[in-house]
């Protein structure tokens, strides 16, 4: 578990969130802010995106809630979800075209 003792108590509980997920599987963005009482997805995706504890803490199981991949590192697109995918793949997690392969299967539930 790392110090989680200097960033924000939004991201910290983020970051707890995250650590539930298991290898293999995957959580929204949607689903962690309602998990934390909130809607503030994008508030999920600032504290990802500054995630200093990366790949610990794993940001990368962390997609949209269509099941398309999301963005990474704050990209939407080039080498940064390309290496999403590539960590997904190692896990389990199958990507085509953009998206999970069995999302509702591979979707955590807190």
């Amino acid at each position: 578990m790392p110090d989680l003792s200097t960033v924000t108590t939004f991201q910290k509980n983020v970051y707890e969130l995250l650590l539930q997920v298991p290898k293999g599987k995957v959580t929204t963005y949607k689903d962690i802010a309602h998990t934390l009482g909130t809607r503030a997805y994008r508030g999920v995706g600032r504290a990802l995106q500054c995630n200093p504890y990366a790949p610990t803490v794993p940001c990368h199981r962390v997609v949209a809630s269509d099941g398309s991949i999301g963005g990474f590192q704050g990209k939407r697109d080039g080498s940064p979800i390309v290496k999403k995918i590539e960590l997904l793949k190692k896990e389990g997690v199958s990507v085509e075209n953009g998206r999970i392969i069995g999302f509702g299967e591979k979707r955590h539930q807190f």
